[in-house]
């Protein structure tokens, strides 16, 4: 029986597939035989590279954590350019356009993964905790350079942008919300702070 197309990065070729079926099908249609039937190979591929399916699922949110990471690092580099609603709106973007909304709903449907998630030491609900983190980080680099008021809460900040980014996106149906309802939320979540910068 064939084995399907060969594999050259299997990890990232099944993680893929898994994106493909939970953003197509959502978290509950989401098995180890319909992500290597996504990814076009045999069903025991998955488990020689992970000890089951749980593991699998927790290197993927591993995965997609580090990407927030890495987009977090391009965030804080751009404080001091642009503006600061304008970088916010591409980084919210770029955070809830993605798979980012899907993988949340997969956590918080299986507490199999909650709970290995939980001991390789990741709080709160993943993705959505480092996305804080990455939010805030930032308005602390715009807050040194004067462009935020210097007494401006950027951790409450960053819990309402996500908060408020995650809903606007986990509540659309069809197209995701573009750039002017994202930039809508962001001006009015920030305004009073950026609005109160010392001159």
């Amino acid at each position: 029986m064939p084995t399907g197309v060969a594999l050259r990065d299997v990890r990232e070729q099944l993680f893929d597939a898994a994106e493909r079926v939970l953003l197509r099908d959502g978290p509950n249609a989401l098995t180890s035989r319909a992500v290597t039937t996504e990814a076009g190979c045999a069903k025991g591929v998955l488990h020689r590279h992970f000890a089951d399916f749980d593991a699998f699922l927790a290197d993927l949110v591993t995965d997609r954590i580090r990407r927030v990471e890495a987009q977090s690092a391009a965030l804080r580099e751009s404080a001091g350019t642009g503006t600061v609603a304008g970088n916010l709106t591409l980084a919210l973007l770029e955070l809830f356009g993605s798979v980012a909304v899907a993988v949340v709903g997969l956590v918080i449907s299986r507490d199999g993964l909650r709970a290995r998630l939980r001991q390789a030491g990741s709080s709160g609900i993943p993705l959505l905790a480092e996305a804080t983190t990455m939010i805030a980080a930032y308005l602390t680099a715009e807050r040194e350079m004067g462009r935020i008021a210097v007494d401006a809460d950027v951790d409450a900040l960053a819990l309402t942008l996500i908060g408020s980014g995650h809903l606007l996106f986990a509540g659309s149906e069809g197209d995701p919300p573009g750039a002017t309802a994202v930039e809508w939320i962001v001006t009015t979540a920030i305004a009073d702070a950026v609005q109160r910068r010392p001159l």
